[in-house]
């Protein structure tokens, strides 16, 4: 019955999001129904309307490399290039990299599972950006269940945060401890991708990513 609503809705996806490939990256059929599933999974039971805020998708062949700039505190500018295998913008269009899409990127040199999907990555920052801030928390029926929201994610990403700093092993990937919404988004992936490893390690949290998302990976 899921697979049968997923398909359907991968193909109502299709119907409204403009796929296209840059740099002569053909996107073909099959590249963009791998996309729309895996897209659709997060909100197989919210509906495609949380992804109503964007149309445009640009898949690259490979990761990009994206020239950043920043000041800091003291107002010195900081130059850096940032490999990036996705990124989500308010408004769209959200950007992939279809090396990191590919069946089997979620295996590393041993084989092992990891919990890494960049769809489920880029797309839960879409979700997180409903309420206009990418600050870990989405869109949420009032003020209270925000407050509610932020005392379950914070203590766990403080929590992960001195795991990372302590050197300890996690089913997350460290990239979460750089700031609440990828911490939120990290926290997705493992959710459809890892999820009993994810139940066991962070019970709470990953209770809370099953009240938001209306789903129990870990039960199947």
């Amino acid at each position: 019955m899921e697979l049968e609503r997923l398909r359907r809705m991968a193909s109502l996806f299709l119907s409204r999001k403009e796929f296209s490939g840059a740099r002569g990256f053909v996107v073909d059929d099959g590249i963009a129904l791998a996309v729309a599933v895996q897209a659709c999974l997060p909100v197989l039971e919210l509906g495609l309307r949380c992804y109503d805020a964007f149309v445009g998708i640009v898949m690259h062949a490979d990761v990009v490399v994206a020239r950043r700039e920043v000041t800091d505190e003291d107002g010195i500018v900081h130059r850096y290039d940032e490999e990036l295998a996705g990124e989500a913008m308010d408004g769209g269009p959200l950007m992939l990299s279809w090396a990191d899409v590919l069946p089997d990127s979620d295996r590393d040199a041993d084989g092992a599972a990891q919990a890494y999907n960049v769809v489920i990555h880029e797309f839960a920052h879409v979700l997180d950006m409903r309420d206009g801030v990418a600050d870990g928390v989405p869109l949420l029926s009032d003020a209270t269940a925000r407050l509610a929201w932020l005392d379950v994610l914070m203590p766990a990403y403080d929590a992960f945060c001195e795991r990372v700093v302590c050197g300890h092993d996690t089913v997350l990937d460290p990239y979460a401890a750089e700031a609440p919404d990828e911490f939120f988004a990290v926290a997705s992936e493992a959710f459809f991708v890892t999820s009993r490893a994810l139940k066991d390690e962070q019970p709470a949290l990953y209770r809370l990513l099953g009240s938001y998302y209306r789903q129990d990976p870990a039960a199947y």
